[in-house]
């Protein structure tokens, strides 16, 4: 296994188990096969797992297997404070307590707030003293680190790395995404600001694997070396330098091996300009029923009425090259579980953003399509019921 450092020199190995998705038998955790899994990880040298508050079981299974082997010292933990569902220091309190006793352990290595939306999300925690208690707890050692997990567009990103003295944050980042969510720039800008690093959704939940359009099998087939569409997708992470762990949701022990033999071949500045050549292509493949010809490069940007353009056309583009089901969740994520709703439906064609667009998008006409697409009675009822009550 490689190892990267986190922010205070600790070796994070390069290859970080997700226990979102730990192997299941009707509906409930196999614990017999995730204690397989778990167990074959750390002695490969995988020390960094990650859960969180809201995934079903997940940290009791973790803290069950970790403290049943021993095993509490060997890894790294990190967990997730369910923000959106805390009203007072009180309610954070309550809910990391519950995360100790469920992980069986007295301190949490690396905490972060879950989804963090955008700076109104955090002045909301400081204005509960929510982070005056984090930063109590980091004294006492309960807590050793202080990070976020973020899904939304690059600007929003950047601000909220540059709100707080963080240790660490955690990013949706692969090859498709390259130019949306928080994106290469927000790679670039973190890692400015001597942040590690964490990678989630490498693979885009299994995306960039399964079900691939046939033009894109045919390139990775084409390609020499020989590797599987998952090998690309984890080495073209591990090229980076400002990648710290890349998170992988394993729920099998050929994906555990196959991803550890990965991470241990995998090094920075592997790959050729003919492979980043190729993975542009697939790119291309995967993105061919794209409906707007976007790029994310955010010059459409700020919108008088705060609407995310970028990360709008992203959503509506992954309905179509990804599943409807994706595209629907990642816009509700990028719009409407926000303080402010940053809805395409709040554009009042006022055209500013078209004056700007180096592809010349006609950017009101492609928001209203989206909008008539992705803003269905089930969005508008999320969007609703955060603005009742104020999850984000």
């Amino acid at each position: 296994m490689q190892y990267r450092n986190d922010k205070y020199g600790n070796p994070v190995s390069i290859l970080g188990f997700g226990c979102m998705r730990f192997p299941q038998t009707l509906g409930k955790i196999d614990m017999a096969a995730t204690e397989e899994l778990l167990l074959h990880a750390v002695e490969s040298g995988v020390n960094y797992f990650d859960t969180a508050y809201i995934y079903p079981g997940s940290e009791a299974a973790l803290g069950d297997i970790l403290h049943k082997h021993g095993l509490r010292e060997k890894v790294s933990i990190a967990t997730k404070l369910p923000h959106y569902l805390i009203r007072s220091v009180e309610g954070a309190e309550k809910t990391f307590q519950e995360e100790l006793r469920r992980l069986k352990t007295d301190y949490v290595d690396y905490y972060l707030m879950h989804m963090l939306t955008d700076e109104g999300a955090w002045e909301k925690l400081k204005a509960l003293g929510v982070v005056d208690w984090l930063e109590e707890q980091k004294r006492k050692g309960v807590i050793r680190q202080i990070g976020f997990s973020y899904h939304g567009n690059s600007d929003t990103f950047c601000r909220l790395v540059d709100a707080y003295d963080w240790d660490f944050c955690q990013i949706q980042y692969n090859y498709m995404d390259e130019h949306s969510q928080a994106g290469r720039r927000g790679l670039d800008h973190a890692h400015e600001k001597g942040l590690p690093v964490v990678i989630m959704e490498p693979l885009r939940g299994g995306r960039l694997v399964n079900n691939l359009p046939a033009a894109a099998e045919k390139l990775f087939a084409a390609h020499d070396p020989h590797y599987t569409p998952a090998q690309w997708g984890l080495r073209w992470l591990w090229d980076q330098e400002k990648v710290t762990c890349v998170l992988s949701g394993m729920n099998a022990m050929a994906q555990v091996q196959d991803n550890i033999d990965t991470a241990c071949h995998a090094s920075v500045g592997a790959l050729t300009e003919a492979d980043q050549a190729m993975l542009q292509q697939v790119v291309q493949a995967i993105n061919a029923g794209m409906k707007v010809g976007c790029t994310g490069c955010g010059y459409c940007m700020p919108c008088p009425k705060k609407v995310d353009i970028p990360g709008t056309f992203a959503a509506y583009n992954h309905r179509y090259s990804d599943t409807k089901l994706r595209g629907l969740i990642e816009y509700a994520m990028c719009t409407a579980l926000r303080r402010e709703p940053t809805s395409a439906s709040n554009c009042v064609g006022c055209g500013k953003c078209e004056q700007h667009c180096p592809q010349g998008i006609p950017i009101r006409e492609k928001l209203k399509e989206a909008s008539a697409e992705l803003e269905g009675p089930l969005y508008r009822m999320v969007r609703k019921a955060n603005q009742i009550f104020k999850f984000f």
